[in-house]
């Protein structure tokens, strides 16, 4: 996420910069104040950035360091006129108030000459301590620590304010808010940008992508879930309401204005004017464990189908393999997104046989992240980022039907199969364990 904010702001993610993946704190190279300030208005992952004035992996490496730091950047924030506090954050431990301003009163090497304002300071100043990630082994002393002067916050309060249980209009598989804020930064929505969800269910990722100032549109082959008509997903309500479909679910966030439109439609099937139409693709497929993959069938499918159904809308009567989901969604990307546009998606993966090569790929697509969430011991998701490098043309049609890593990506068919075979083996367990 931090990688493409950065590029969004037009600064760049060096390869020398920290990482360091046991610690929740990072140091990270941005050329301006204004960059940060920039990349903070839409994260969610972080929490908080500052300007880092020292740090080391003791008290005396720290204040080693911040004793070498330029005492002319320093000075505008420490003038007789201002007023500032410190703040202390622990990781992993929690400290008494008598050894936080123990921590404090070490400091007075620094040139502090304004006065402390706990309520409304003008600058604020933090002491960040990392005492490492297991929780049943603190060490006694912090294994690093920051000094710096704080900048801005991230958006992490947008994972409450449009947390799905507050929303007008939910299914079984609407996206987590801070997922699709996730995707929606990973995609580098903009204002005025156009966004497209094939497989729109109830509009959770338009939602996202709305609130950073994009126009919004999506199609999905289930008329029901478009119209807000059938069955609610919540507890203890049976029917939904006569205002519960996608464009109420906007208007909950103020957002209407956003919203282009849902259409039932198919995905695997062309219904859009050729040439590029989108900024971005961000979509969540069914994997067929809560619903169901379709697709339009024959006519001769539809017969039947016309004989079963009580509803006289688009009649599915075709299943619709998983690699065939994402072959059709990596096609329509690169045939339908501007150059630069991005597609943003989530592949399932059953992690016993999982690589990197069973990840679909297109000759127009460059792969960009691709990030795991787990599921279970043996099944998880991965949050695949492609952007697009190349100009489509239609011998790319099906390129990859000539690509020899063709036959890995069909794995994907077994999917629901491999997912339940392990709850199978989980509760088998569970009985064989209690029975003792």
């Amino acid at each position: 996420e931090i990688t493409s904010l950065l590029s969004l702001c037009g600064g760049q993610f060096s390869g020398e910069q920290e990482i360091r993946v046991n610690s929740p704190f990072w140091i990270l190279d941005v050329p301006s104040e204004e960059m940060a300030r920039g990349l903070m208005k839409r994260t969610v992952c972080a929490k908080s950035i500052f300007e880092l004035w020292g740090h080391g992996r003791s008290a005396g490496e720290l204040y080693a360091s911040l004793k070498k730091y330029p005492t002319d950047k320093m000075l505008p924030y420490l003038q007789s006129d201002s007023t500032y506090k410190i703040h202390i954050h622990t990781f992993n431990k929690t400290l008494t108030q008598a050894q936080k301003i123990k921590k404090i009163d070490a400091l007075e090497f620094l040139p502090f000459k304004g006065k402390v304002n706990l309520k409304n300071p003008e600058h604020i100043f933090w002491i960040l301590e990392d005492y490492g990630m297991n929780p049943n082994d603190v060490p006694e002393e912090p294994i690093h620590l920051y000094f710096g002067r704080w900048i801005a916050d991230g958006q992490r309060e947008l994972i409450e304010s449009y947390s799905v249980k507050k929303r007008h209009f939910i299914g079984n598989t609407s996206m987590d808010a801070c997922l699709s804020f996730i995707m929606a930064n990973h995609a580098r929505v903009k204002p005025n940008d156009v966004v497209y969800d094939p497989f729109v269910g109830t509009g959770g990722l338009l939602i996202s992508s709305a609130h950073f100032g994009a126009y919004v549109c999506g199609t999905d082959i289930d008329y029901n879930t478009i119209h807000g008509l059938g069955k609610a997903s919540r507890k203890n309500q049976k029917w939904r309401g006569p205002d519960e479909n996608i464009r109420a679910n906007l208007r909950q966030y103020g957002l209407e204005k956003y919203y282009l439109d849902a259409l039932v439609a198919d995905s695997s099937r062309p219904i859009w004017r050729k040439g590029m139409l989108f900024d971005a693709i961000i979509t969540d497929p069914p994997y067929g464990i809560r619903e169901a993959p379709r697709r339009m069938g024959s006519q001769k499918e539809t017969v039947k189908s016309v004989e079963r159904s009580t509803e006289n809308h688009v009649f599915v009567s075709s299943s619709y393999h998983l690699s065939d989901i994402f072959f059709d969604l990596l096609k329509f990307a690169a045939e339908h997104l501007v150059m630069g546009g991005r597609l943003v998606y989530w592949l399932p993966v059953y992690r016993p046989e999982y690589t990197e090569e069973i990840i679909p790929r297109h000759p127009c697509l460059k792969l960009i992240s691709n990030c795991e969430q787990m599921l279970s011991s043996h099944t998880s998701r991965r949050l695949i980022t492609m952007e697009k490098v190349k100009e489509f043309k239609d011998q790319d049609e099906n390129s990859y039907l000539l690509d020899g890593q063709y036959m890995p990506y069909r794995g994907h068919n077994s999917f629901r199969e491999k997912y339940f075979s392990g709850v199978t083996k989980r509760i088998a367990k569970e009985e064989k364990d209690n029975q003792k």
